[in-house]
């Protein structure tokens, strides 16, 4: 037998008591006699019902002459239950209806019908009772081996959705793809292999094998197919023979009798093929064809969204990158026009307030107009380079650089509330490992968060939070201004405002949430991934 042994079904647990004993002994007197001329004619009957060979083989084991002729031989009513059950799973896995199975048995009867003439009435009393108490037993043991085979498809199917959710990749999904349907198979071996982009040039994906022997290829193997077309269509090859048949990998030849070929067919062209590997002969059957094939296009299907997920991963990898380095372009280009402002028109607006101060020492005192002119130049100059400074710490704070984002942020708040009359409330929590990239992006958003605040919500209080902890970093800005729509701020491109917060942050591999109401204030909440390699 192919299949393991199972438990004994329910009705071996639970009728096989001295009753059934006796009843089934009167089968085995009374039948063996009548067995050779008996069993051949009911053989011959399912023939010419139509029954296939595997169909007339697994019924004509649990008739009444089976069990007769078990018990004749000295067997056990147990080793009887267990047959029952045993091609009970094979005559589901072959997917014949309960009515097929219904009539072979009444033509069983019809056979008996004979037999029984010739007993007398005590015998056929007592033959007619073994008869309903077989009956009961095999009825109820077969609902038990259809339920068997039922449970394992489901559980099957049930781990391959499991399997598809819980991979963490494409290599890993396909491993536990392959385990889950040998699991299902039974087989002592299993592989699979995608096709290349050459022709002819395969590669192992997946393979599962007893410990320490069995299949020589491993994950990343390559193998050479030399014709493919032999394996686009569902295969069960049992050798004969010292010959490699259907098997990629050449060592099966030697561990394994039998080989089941499955293919992957993406739009009807061969993508792959999963093999299993039994140590015996042991031809598959149609529901299990069914639910292999069925499984094979799951795996395909799973396996193309892998692929995409990984595919998705690595452009999102690539367009963190280049946000980076775009982000890392803008910061230069802030500091190089903060270096200018600084050196060219910052120095020559002192020197023109310093040409100013002169001016108005060497005005003559008969001059009021021309010093009240000096003077109103020289406030201006005045009023301009603290103007230029502000905007040379907003375009590159040299505080962030130095001293870290808590320092920045302090700096930036303090001097947001004294030039606009806004109260910020500032708390910093732990800021460990938080990466220069992700300083400057936090930094910008509470910069922007602050400024909007200030200028167009009309903003008294900002509460700010920033901490960084379980491997990101969590800013929250809240205001009491007017509050607005978020759809329409969001609609609004092309300049660092709340479109432009959400894209930097989201580039990053961040999330951004706004809640907002007209006259309601708002609050912006953040949280970006701190990873090791951003700098």
């Amino acid at each position: 037998m192919r299949d393991p042994a199972n438990p004994p079904a329910l009705a071996a647990s639970e009728f096989l008591g001295g009753r059934l004993l006796t009843h089934l002994e009167v089968l085995a007197t009374l039948l063996p006699p009548h067995l050779p001329r008996l069993e051949p004619r009911f053989r011959r009957r399912l023939t010419e019902l139509g029954f296939s060979p595997l169909e007339r083989k697994a019924l004509a084991a649990i008739t009444p002459g089976a069990a007769a002729g078990m018990l004749a031989s000295r067997r056990l009513p147990p080793d009887f239950i267990e047959q029952v059950e045993y091609h009970g799973r094979r005559l589901a896995k072959l997917n014949l209806p309960s009515e097929r199975i219904v009539l072979a048995f009444r033509e069983y009867e019809l056979l008996l019908a004979g037999l029984a003439g010739r007993l007398d009435a005590n015998q056929r009393a007592r033959l007619n009772q073994a008869l309903e108490q077989w009956q009961f037993c095999v009825v109820v043991t077969l609902n038990n081996a259809f339920r068997q085979v039922a449970d394992a498809e489901t559980e099957t199917c049930h781990a391959l959705f499991c399997n598809e959710l819980e991979s963490a990749g494409l290599d890993e999904l396909l491993q536990s793809l392959l385990e889950s349907l040998a699991r299902f198979c039974r087989a002592e071996a299993a592989a699979l292999y995608l096709r290349g982009p050459k022709a002819g040039q395969w590669s192992v994906r997946a393979v599962t094998g007893p410990p320490g022997g069995g299949p020589t290829l491993a994950r990343g193997d390559a193998v050479r197919v030399r014709a493919p077309g032999r394996l686009a269509a569902g295969r069960c090859s049992v050798r004969r023979d010292g010959r490699r048949g259907l098997a990629l990998d050449p060592a099966w030849a030697s561990c394994y009798r039998t080989c089941w070929s499955v293919p992957l067919l993406e739009k009807g062209e061969l993508a792959g093929v999963m093999q299993f590997g039994f140590c015996g002969p042991y031809e598959w059957l149609p529901r299990e064809v069914h639910v292999l094939l069925a499984a094979a296009e799951r795996c395909l299907l799973a396996a193309g969204k892998a692929r995409l997920v990984e595919e998705l991963a690595a452009r999102e990898r690539q367009l963190r990158e280049v946000a980076g380095r775009m982000f890392e372009v803008e910061e230069r280009e802030r500091r190089r026009i903060s270096n200018e402002l600084h050196d060219e028109a910052g120095q020559s607006l002192l020197c023109v307030r310093l040409q100013l101060e002169m001016l108005e020492r060497s005005v003559p005192a008969g001059s009021p107009d021309l010093l009240a002119g000096l003077r109103e130049a020289r406030d201006l100059t005045e009023r301009t380079i603290v103007e230029m400074r502000r905007l040379i710490s907003a375009l590159s704070p040299a505080v962030l650089e130095q001293l870290g984002l808590a320092a920045a942020l302090r700096q930036l708040a303090s001097r947001i509330g004294r030039l606009r009359g806004v109260r910020v409330s500032l708390q910093i929590g732990p800021l460990r490992g938080v990466p220069g990239l992700l300083a400057i992006a936090a930094y910008r958003v509470v910069q922007e968060c602050l400024n909007n605040a200030a200028r167009h919500a009309s903003a008294r209080n900002v509460n700010i939070s920033v901490v960084s902890a379980d491997g990101e970093l969590r800013l929250q800005v809240e205001d009491d201004g007017a509050g607005f729509r978020v759809e329409d701020g969001l609609r609004k491109r092309g300049s660092f405002g709340l479109a432009g917060m959400s894209e930097r942050v989201s580039l990053l591999g961040g999330e951004f949430h706004v809640e907002s109401r007209p006259g309601k204030g708002t609050r912006i909440r953040v949280r970006l991934p701190i990873r090791e390699s951003e700098g």
